[in-house]
Parts: structure tokens; C-alpha cells; sequence
């Protein structure tokens, strides 16, 4: 147990109307080599490579040495290196794929069984919505709630036939200052337009029928507000409906948009979005269906 390879993927959580409990992975990856070491060292590559504050407070190595100490009660030196692909702030759960991998590794190096369940529950310490923990370690489309400081779920995997089509702004969104432009009320109708629209998502997925997404990836809670902050969102949201996306959305609280379509639309609809929003990082990525993986 002298070295470890962890890849974590990066998530979309609230898919239009399951704020804060519905949730998906995908592929697209952070990735982390540990290694017991005679002194601490720390590498970064891709994502906040550049940023000093991320070397001396790394939220991974945070987490990794307090699970680490709890589970063993010694203080070691390791060797971080770390490959950062999901991009920071963007609303791709790069928080989430960081909290359940430095959990995951440091169960690892104690010398214990990694069990999903408790990772995730455990992950509930460092962030307690499970729309982005639940498939950052189980993958797949989840459906999650916690009660009695447990999350609750149901998973399903996500069919090969369908592609996401990502659009990242090069504008980041912080989760706290997104939160603040949530209503703090909301109508009756408004709230049986969310419920209905979320138990519809729910159902597309698990049973694998996703052209009812078209009609059921709709909100009235979060998004429009969320979305002024970078009102060209609402066009790529126009453009992506009309050119095959089964549904756009905001992904988690932003500032990246998530839009789903079938894998013959999926060239199409990256090609529209990259030649209309040139300020705008567009990938075309598939589903994760594994969660975090130990290599």
C-alpha cells in the first residue's frame, strides 16, 4: 500500500427541476497518484496548476490527512500528484470528485475495505446536498435525499446511446454567491410545475426513455436566476433545444451549461454551440456508470 492511482469523475447535479437531489457522472476525470513518502510533496497539472493558494490549502490533501488520522491516528508524510481536469467553480462537481477520492484514498492507505455506501455517507462531513457526491462515487444517474444524516438513493447506469454537450464559460459561478439568487418564496404552481418536472426527469432515466426529457427538464426554481448572471446562457439553451438536445440545462449551479442529446446528434450540437459561443469551452463527453475507480 505504497502508492495509489484514484480517478474521480466529474458530475451535472439538479438537471433542470431536482434541485439539490438529482445528479449524474461523467467521463471526464481528475486524477491523483499517492504515494508514502519521507517527506510531504505535492505536484499540480491542468486545473489550478498556476495557483499557490491550491499547493499550501489543497482541499484533497485537507481531507485525505484528517480521514487518514481519524481511521489510523498517525500523521504521515505522502506524495501528492495531482492531474486536474473537471474545471474549478464551472458547476461540474469538481468539489464533490475531490471529497469522495481524498475519503476513498485515505481508507485505502489505513489498510481498510473501501465501501461505497460509507464513502458516500462519510462524504455527507464535507458537503451535504448528495446531488453531486451520490454519482461521484456510485456514477450513473442518481436520485438522492438525506435523512437521519444518511443519503438515501436510487441508481440507475445511463444507456451508450446518448452524449453530453457541455458548454463551459470562462466565467466562473461560486456556489454561495449562486445560492443568493434563489427566491426565497415560491408559488404553489410553480412548486407542483417543479415536483411534477423532476419526477418525470427521474422516471426518463430509469427507464431509459429519454425522449420524454424534452418535456420534463424544465425549472422554475433556480435556473433564470442563476442564469442572469451570464445571460448568454440563455441562448445556448435556445440553440442547443433546436439543434437536438432532449434537454438543456444549467449544470449544478453553473456556470457551465449540460445539454443531453443521442449520440447522432452529438457532432451536430457541439459544432453549433463551438461556432456560436467562441468564448465558451464546448466537450462532447459520455457517461460514467462506475463512480470512483482505484487503478
Amino acid at each position: 500500500m505504497k502508492e495509489l492511482k484514484i480517478i474521480s469523475p466529474a458530475t451535472s447535479a439538479n438537471l433542470g427541476a431536482g434541485f439539490d437531489c438529482l445528479g449524474l457522472a461523467l467521463n471526464f476525470y481528475n486524477e491523483t497518484i499517492i504515494k508514502k513518502n519521507s517527506f510531504f510533496r505535492v505536484s499540480i497539472k491542468g486545473e489550478g496548476d498556476d495557483n499557490i493558494y491550491l499547493k499550501k490549502h489543497n482541499l484533497f490533501i485537507i481531507i485525505f490527512n484528517e480521514t487518514y488520522y481519524k481511521l489510523t491516528g498517525k500523521k504521515d508524510n505522502f506524495s501528492f500528484s495531482f492531474v486536474n481536469n473537471i474545471p474549478l467553480s464551472r458547476g461540474l462537481g469538481s468539489s464533490s470528485s475531490i471529497i469522495v477520492a481524498a475519503i476513498a484514498s485515505a481508507y485505502y492507505f489505513a489498510g481498510l475495505s473501501i465501501n461505497k455506501n460509507m464513502i458516500l455517507n462519510q462524504a455527507l462531513d464535507y458537503e451535504n446536498h448528495p446531488d453531486n457526491i451520490s454519482p461521484a462515487v456510485l456514477g450513473g444517474f442518481v436520485c438522492s435525499l438525506v435523512e437521519n444524516l444518511k443519503v438515501n438513493y436510487i441508481r440507475t447506469t445511463i444507456s451508450d446511446s446518448i452524449k453530453a454537450v457541455v458548454c463551459i464559460p470562462n466565467k466562473a459561478i461560486s456556489t454561495n454567491a449562486s445560492r443568493k439568487a434563489l427566491p426565497t418564496k415560491l408559488s404553489l404552481e410553480d412548486s407542483c410545475f417543479n415536483i411534477a418536472h423532476s419526477s418525470l426527469t427521474t422516471a426518463a432515466f430509469m427507464s431509459k426513455n429519454y425522449d420524454m426529457l424534452k418535456v420534463a427538464a424544465k425549472d422554475r426554481l433556480h435556473e433564470r436566476g442563476r442564469m442572469m448572471a451570464i445571460p448568454e446562457l440563455f441562448k445556448v439553451q435556445e440553440l442547443a433545444i433546436k439543434n437536438g438536445a432532449l434537454m438543456s440545462n444549467l449544470s449544478g449551479s453553473g456556470s457551465t451549461f449540460f445539454n443531453l442529446c443521442y449520440n447522432d446528434d452529438a457532432n451536430k450540437l457541439n459544432k453549433i454551440l463551438s461556432d456560436n459561443f467562441k468564448d465558451m469551452r464546448v466537450l462532447t463527453l459520455d457517461f460514467n456508470n462506475t463512480g470512483f475507480e482505484i487503478l
